[in-house]
């Protein structure tokens, strides 16, 4: 147990477990991503992915309940780090925002983390915790994104979700020991490549679905 009393006390076990949840929800992200833009093979296409994922079950939940748990120790630890630097610099330094290597997605980092936890929870009323109806998957999504003031809210937090993964997954690779000089441009333009992925990913599917429907 000494090891799980480090990682939760030390600054270094903290943002380690930080680091690897990340990543996990980077990986929840691609898959998502991927099986959300099945849609683009039509709306049949579209239902037969989403009813085949649900034929998993249990396995389903079970998934669902270690993303669930790993959302909950990410931001419980990224929250607990954030207030700690903010205890351990009550003064802010003279000096330009953009020094050290920060970037305007490391800067935004917590509020971003914040706002992506909204979302989450918007879109998961919306979409998952719903009374069952006989109206396929495609429709319901069609339904949703029918009304402009979501698709609105839903693109522009794909946005805000590239920001943070943008960062987020450089972070993660440099936490965990991969910031080589050798490797780091590399991993900066995979972060890089990556939140375009998910902004212009999923930014564009309401996009598709309304014109199409």
């Amino acid at each position: 147990m000494n090891w799980l009393l480090w990682t939760l006390t030390s600054s270094i076990g903290k943002k380690l477990l930080m680091a690897l949840t990340g990543l996990l929800f980077c990986l929840f992200v691609l898959a998502h991503l991927l099986g959300n833009l099945s849609v683009y093979g039509g709306k049949d296409y579209f239902t037969a992915y989403a009813e085949h994922l649900h034929g998993f079950g249990i396995l389903v939940n079970v998934a669902e309940m270690g993303l669930l748990i790993s959302a909950v120790l990410h931001i419980s630890l990224g929250a607990i780090l954030f207030f700690e630097n903010l205890r351990s610099r009550p003064t802010r330094y003279v000096m330009k925002k953009t020094a050290g290597g920060r970037t305007l997605s490391s800067t935004i980092m917590p509020y971003t983390g914040l706002y992506v936890l909204v979302f989450v929870l918007i879109h998961l009323f919306t979409f998952h915790f719903v009374e069952h109806t006989p109206q396929t998957t495609f429709q319901l999504v069609a339904d949703v994104f029918s009304k402009p003031g979501y698709v609105v809210f839903y693109v522009f937090s794909m946005i805000v979700l590239g920001f943070h993964v943008k960062h987020g997954l450089r972070s993660a690779f440099q936490t965990i020991g991969a910031n080589h000089p050798r490797y780091m441009p590399l991993i900066k333009l995979a972060s890089l490549i990556f939140s375009l992925a998910v902004g212009v990913g999923f930014g564009s599917i309401p996009v598709y679905i309304v014109s199409s429907v």
